[in-house]
């Protein structure tokens, strides 16, 4: 066997590879629109074990994009041999961690019930930094909402960049996982991207206030299209006032509109109070997975 960087010759094999074994994992940058317009760059940094008759047999590949690398940190898009084998793994791992020199961690969601990987992650020493639940819900009434006096959601439009941003990130400053704040270009991009549906993207306003925000996108689950909801966002001094729930319900009657049977979404395990805010509107949870994180200088992994 050898390793070597993914070259653009062998992407379409990459991506065949990336699509035999996604059902084993965390999928979330694994489905068709992702994986189509796919290129090894310095923000994709991707490696291939090959086998003695040239086929793939394990691959690693990074997304350090500009939010990511804003937070020091870099999230696996894939991290897998079909071979199982540690020292496989090992040999892909030193080969990835030769770009994350400048950065702080690289991190990785693991479903759990792959057990194996699980192991693999803490045998090169990667800790467990959090537990995220992902839940959906079926094609089923959805329940009429209010709007509070003074209140008014509105279609993020182009301008609404910065507005966007100082919800969110006011909104995520402590959430684990989601604390790296974006940038109005981030949310320029964001709305140019193939999964953007138009005026899926809103704002909720007190008065002129922007108090909340949340997002549907365009997304795949079992094989079939489905809209994912997310971020949902309230800033601290409106929390606790319903409006997380307002603004859900108005996500689903968006995602009726456009003929979405289902919707999906994430949220953290030590997020209780929202958990529960989405099982009572419909949803139900459907995976579990464990989010592993390496912190590069302070371990070493070594074959």
């Amino acid at each position: 066997m050898r390793i070597e960087e993914l070259k653009n010759n062998r992407v379409n094999d990459f991506i065949k590879y990336c699509k035999k074994h996604r059902a084993e994992l965390d999928d979330s940058f694994l489905y068709e629109e992702d994986l189509q317009s796919f290129e090894p760059t310095v923000e994709n940094p991707t490696y291939i074990v090959l086998n003695e008759q040239d086929g793939i047999v394990g691959t690693v590949s990074l997304i350090m994009d500009e939010y990511h690398r804003s937070g020091n940190k870099a999230r696996f898009r894939i991290f897998h041999t079909e071979i199982e084998s540690f020292e496989v793994y090992t040999l892909l791992m030193n080969a990835i961690m030769l770009h994350t020199k400048e950065l702080e961690k690289v991190f990785l969601f693991v479903p759990f019930e792959n057990r194996k990987l699980s192991e693999v992650m803490e045998g090169l020493k990667f800790n467990i930094e959090r537990y995220t639940f992902v839940l959906v819900r079926e094609d089923r009434e959805v329940p009429k909402f209010h709007l509070p006096n003074g209140y008014e959601i509105k279609k993020l439009q182009p301008g609404n960049e910065e507005t966007w941003c100082a919800v969110r990130n006011s909104s995520f400053a402590k959430l684990k996982g989601s604390e790296t704040p974006i940038t109005p270009g981030m949310v320029k991009k964001m709305m140019s991207d193939d999964d953007h549906i138009e005026g899926g993207a809103m704002i909720l306003y007190h008065g002129d206030k922007a108090v909340g925000v949340i997002r549907g996108t365009v997304d795949e689950y079992e094989n079939a299209p489905i809209m994912n909801i997310g971020p949902i966002a309230i800033i601290p001094e409106y929390q606790g006032q319903g409006l997380g729930r307002v603004l859900l319900r108005a996500s689903l009657h968006f995602a009726k509109e456009k003929n979405y049977k289902r919707t999906i979404l994430c949220v953290n395990a030590d997020n209780n109070h929202a958990k529960a805010l989405y099982v009572q509107e419909g949803f139900e949870q459907v995976e579990a997975v464990t989010c592993y994180k390496y912190d590069i200088h302070s371990t070493d992994v070594e074959i």
